[in-house]
């Protein structure tokens, strides 16, 4: 047992490296946005006092939302709305009569590669 007494306990000091430096964390920007948005949210607020009384609930307090999104996302989501409403208005165009003549006249237009092979059993 001897042998062991020498050996220290305890995690590994490395040269340069201090524990007690620890890194500042990044939540600043993002705490001043969220407060940004709702100072001008509460504006818009007192500006349209009907609507204020309106979103009062029961116990006289406001509610006021934040939007959490980035520009990226709140853009984002304008694009996929975009899209969406453009589809809609294309199916939209044609009926499901058009929809059945186009779908035969590509299929008649498709070699015979594509067509179901006929299966018989007594030949």
């Amino acid at each position: 047992m001897s042998e062991y007494k020498s050996v220290s306990k305890g995690s590994l000091k490395l040269k340069g490296v201090s524990l007690a430096s620890k890194k500042k964390k990044k939540k600043d920007k993002e705490r001043k946005r969220l407060e940004e948005q709702a100072m001008t949210l509460e504006e818009q607020a007192m500006t349209l006092e009907e609507q204020a009384m309106t979103s009062q609930n029961e116990n006289g307090t406001k509610k006021v939302y934040v939007d959490k999104r980035t520009p990226a996302q709140i853009s984002f989501d304008k694009i996929q709305e975009k899209r969406q409403m453009e589809r809609i208005l294309k199916k939209a165009s044609k009926t499901h009569k058009r929809r059945v003549e186009d779908f035969n006249r590509h299929l008649d237009s498709l070699t015979e590669h594509y067509d179901i092979p006929k299966v018989s059993w007594t030949k």
